[in-house]
């Protein structure tokens, strides 16, 4: 069940990397920022799954929600004049690093306890 985010993810990696598509140079900070909000919420998604707690609804809302918040906070600091796109790719940095963590610790963790298992 857990690969259905990956394969997603590995899916539209394929497809993003062969359709040519030219995003504008204004855009590409809040294109930056939502595609890291996007990222934190596959990578809880596949947590939420190794966790045995994933809610679809959760994922999409958080999906939309996070990309939006991420580009509107670009947005408004672009009409403010201060770099506060710099706060969501902090903020969504350190989340994508601790879902990591945990996805990662959950998978050595099943690895060790049947190796354990084996002996």
């Amino acid at each position: 069940m857990w690969l259905l985010p990956l394969f997603g993810l590995i899916a539209g990696a394929l497809v993003g990397s062969t359709i040519s598509f030219q995003v504008p140079p204004i855009y590409v900070k809040y294109m930056s920022v939502a595609l890291l909000a996007s990222l934190d919420s596959v990578l809880g998604g596949i947590r939420s799954i190794l966790d045995k707690h994933f809610d679809g609804a959760v994922l999409l809302s958080g999906f939309f929600a996070n990309a939006l918040l991420a580009a509107l906070l670009a947005y408004l600091g672009d009409l403010l004049g201060v770099d506060l796109y710099y706060a969501a790719v902090f903020a969504f940095g350190v989340r994508l690093f601790q879902n990591l963590a945990s996805i990662r610790h959950h998978i050595l963790t099943k690895f060790r306890k049947r190796r354990e298992e084996l002996r």
